[in-house]
């Protein structure tokens, strides 16, 4: 028997349909039931990729005691994050604030006539272990006290309000130029040190971090770290470890180790957009490390195989566990992309065994549970021979060779995935939505990519995922974020603005005649600007002022987390619009948002790395106009805060003009002047 999510839309939500539990989507109908009723709601928010949700579910949410305790005492509420980005946000914050760490899934209980969070945590087991109490007992207590413990109750929730409202309502800075040169370097110091290789815990991307570290390495700023050198080693960390998989292409979500060694399993295309586009800008800085080429168009072929929608979009993610067999009761973790000694003993010759173990990690006891994680020992290009071998590893797991295999059909749910007749190993399920912020993300990689790797392919794909988006995702006028085959749904957040805007920016300077993308962009920018802005404290929320009703406080999201803070990036495109346009309102914004962050720049610059990001674009914007084949020639090049125009209309023995900010500089009269006056105006800061 099912229950109310049975018709949802969101792969999550309907892996929970099955559950004893009478689970309700976040919905006005269910607030005003547990009002009504007075059941304090258990809201449980997570996404489909999620390992520990997916056990949480089978376990837990499983069990008939704990579900005929929870229906007949709670209101119980299930959220898929990644369709409420805002909820999550808020929601995760109070866990931070209540337990000192974060995570999902994330499980936190609300008082009913407010919403205000009074306790929360993130797996439960169905009995006591790991540390953590059984949850039919957390489930008792908790009732317990919201019946019996009112007064105290009450000034538990205020304190927790207070503290949300609090850290919504940031103190304005300044914009002094000496204190933004100190502030900038601050901040790019506490990037680098952020992502300097530790000795223990996971492994994360973390690219907002490294983007910054590595745009601030043409600074030379005094340092106690060697800002190119740590930009590298996480670039190689990427490329050569288990993180990535180097049979089928594209990273994992993170390690579990220090040493880049063990994933989990899931592929995020959030990561997956990010990490191509820093490796790319690692690669035009002059990194130009074979394995970083591979790796990049490996992932691409992977995105365009699985990835990809018959009309252009790109999917969520994929998950980290898979079913070995049709009959397995409940798939394994990494089962789709880790291998047994015999069985590459089997598929390869003894020659190609010896090298694939002299420069990939293949032993017969494994790394990961008796099986092996490939990752590679050094860097370089791969022979001909490990390319071969690799080959043999992609035709074992998908059942047809990589030069056959053009498009490799989603498993959209476990039943799918058990019941096709796969020629190969059976494939994790992959979350087939659309995600505008996330497509974004992977629209800028590959036009950044296309740019510098000269690929057309690249900024063809990317080209079609944003036609699908400007073609697909406005309901009666207004951006939608969501997309459930063919079905624009849920209005954008701040995220799938921001992120949007930078995407078609991107698009527009990997090909500057192209005008359609900059009219664009200004187009969802002014949109953004009128429903989500904040007259009175500067900065975006993020969500818009006529669809935040159901929330608690109405934030604007600064911090950087596993992607980068909408106000960062909408920052950014702020300053990259005025000189596009040479319309200084844009500027104006930019400068109110600065201000408005100013003072958690200085307090955290730890948790706001595309904030600094945005300064950079601040101090150091650079216009260059130019004919076409003087830009072609700029597009590979690291100019992180450069945009280009293309023109015919220059000074007579001119080959182009360089403006920093809101002056021009006098007109280059040879392409090594141009490169000159370019180099120093990125670097003036």
């Amino acid at each position: 028997m099912t229950n109310r999510l049975a018709e949802a839309k969101s792969l999550y939500l309907r892996k929970h349909a099955e559950n004893p539990i009478d689970w309700w989507p976040w919905c006005d109908e269910a607030l005003a039931t547990a009002r009504a009723q007075n059941k304090p709601i258990f809201l449980s928010i997570g996404y489909s990729s999620c390992h520990w949700c997916t056990v949480m579910e089978g376990e837990a949410f499983s069990d008939s005691a704990i579900a005929d305790y929870m229906n007949a005492n709670y209101l119980p509420i299930k959220v898929d994050r990644e369709e409420r980005p805002d909820l999550d946000s808020i929601y995760m914050q109070a866990l931070q604030m209540m337990s000192g760490q974060g995570g999902w899934p994330l499980n936190i209980f609300l008082s009913p006539e407010d919403l205000v969070p009074f306790y929360a945590g993130t797996y439960f087991p169905v009995d006591p272990r790991y540390g953590r109490p059984g949850f039919l007992q957390v489930l008792q207590a908790l009732r317990r006290y919201y019946d019996t413990e009112k007064a105290e109750l009450q000034q538990r929730k205020a304190l927790i309000i207070e503290s949300l409202l609090t850290s919504a309502v940031l103190q304005d800075g300044t914009t002094d130029e000496l204190e933004d040169r100190e502030l900038l370097r601050q901040g790019w110091e506490t990037s680098t040190g952020v992502i300097t290789p530790g000795q223990s815990g996971n492994s994360f991307p973390m690219i907002p971090y490294t983007e910054l570290a590595l745009r601030g390495t043409r600074f030379n700023f005094e340092s106690r770290y060697d800002g190119k050198q740590v930009c590298t080693q996480r670039g190689l960390d990427l490329a050569l470890g288990g993180i990535y998989d180097h049979v089928g292409g594209g990273f994992h979500r993170y390690t579990v180790d220090p040493t880049w060694t063990v994933p989990h399993f899931e592929k995020m295309l959030y990561d997956n957009g990010q990490i191509v586009e820093y490796i790319a800008n690692l690669w035009s800085a002059g990194v130009q490390e074979p394995a970083f080429e591979r790796a990049v168009a490996v992932t691409v072929q992977w995105l365009k195989r699985e990835m990809t929608a018959p009309e252009g979009y790109f999917y969520a993610s994929q998950d980290a566990d898979s079913f070995t067999e049709p009959t397995a009761v409940e798939p394994e973790e990494g089962a789709f992309y880790v291998w047994s000694y015999s069985e590459v003993q089997q598929l390869l010759t003894p020659e190609e065994l010896t090298e694939l173990q002299q420069q990939f990690t293949v032993t017969p006891n494994g790394n990961f549970e008796g099986r092996n994680v490939l990752q590679r020992r050094n860097s370089g290009k791969l022979s001909a021979t490990l390319e071969t071998s690799l080959s043999k590893l992609f035709t074992a797991r998908y059942g047809v060779s990589s030069e056959l295999l053009e498009t490799f059909p989603p498993a959209c749910n476990n039943q799918e995935a058990k019941t096709t007749n796969w020629p190969g190993r059976i494939p994790s399920v992959t979350d087939t939505k659309m995600i505008v912020a996330w497509n974004s993300l992977m629209i800028s990689g590959l036009a950044k990519a296309a740019g510098v790797f000269q690929q057309p392919l690249y900024l063809e794909l990317a080209a079609r995922a944003a036609n699908f988006i400007l073609e697909n995702q406005f309901v009666d006028g207004r951006f939608q974020r969501l997309n459930y085959q063919g079905e624009p749904t849920v209005l954008a957040q701040s995220e799938d603005y921001a992120f949007f805007v930078k995407a078609l920016l991107d698009l527009q300077a990997s090909n500057p005649e192209h005008k359609q993308w900059l009219e664009n962009a200004i187009a969802i920018q002014d949109e953004f600007t009128e429903f989500l802005w904040s007259v009175e404290l500067g900065g975006y929320f993020n969500t818009s002022s006529d669809s935040s009703q159901d929330l608690i406080v109405r934030e604007r999201s600064y911090a950087d987390n596993a992607t980068p803070s909408a106000n960062g990036i909408a920052i950014a495109n702020l300053v990259r619009l005025a000189l596009l346009t040479d319309n200084l309102d844009y500027l104006d914004l930019a400068e109110l948002g600065l201000k408005a962050f100013k003072s958690v720049m200085h307090r955290a610059p730890q948790a706001c790395p595309s904030l600094f990001t945005a300064l950079d674009w601040y101090r150091n914007s650079t216009l260059i106009r130019s004919t076409t084949e003087q830009i072609n020639s700029l597009i590979p090049k690291f100019l992180p805060t450069a945009v280009f125009a293309v023109t015919s209309d220059l000074p007579e023995g001119s080959v182009g003009l360089v403006c920093q900010g809101l002056k021009c500089l006098a007109p280059a009269e040879s392409v090594e002047h141009l490169l000159q006056q370019v180099e120093k105006s990125q670097n003036r800061g």
